[in-house]
């Protein structure tokens, strides 16, 4: 859904469901020229997408957000000082649902933290 807005660089999973995944944002991208102008800010929204897709890659399923809970940003993502980003996701599966507890960071500085639940399309 987010076309070209970021690339994942690479990803290993630790067990349990625990992945670990290196993106980099395109600082290039159309939505920062509007969000905002001078002063680009990546999106929420667009994050929040960013964990429904790589949590998709690594499960094999089509995913809906079911409920999001806990969701705090907590820096600014700049993409032409941090484009790099570092997601840690820990998956658990049951029959019809996913959960996902998420945390992102750009160095040392943890910039969202979220729980989310999907349930397979």
């Amino acid at each position: 859904m987010l076309t070209d807005f970021y690339t994942l660089d690479s990803y290993k999973m630790a067990g349990n469901g625990s992945y670990t995944a290196k993106i980099r944002l395109n600082k290039d991208h159309d939505i920062f020229k509007g969000h905002f102008p001078g002063n680009p800010v990546t999106p929420g929204v667009c994050m929040m997408q960013i964990v429904k897709e790589l949590t998709e890659e690594f499960t094999g399923k089509k995913l809906f957000l079911k409920s999001a809970s806990n969701v705090k940003f907590m820096a600014i993502i700049n993409p032409f000082e941090t484009p790099e980003l570092t997601m840690s996701l820990d998956i658990s599966e049951n029959e019809n649902d996913i959960k996902v507890k998420n945390t992102t960071a750009f160095g040392e500085t943890i910039a969202l933290k979220m729980s989310v639940n999907y349930t397979n399309i």
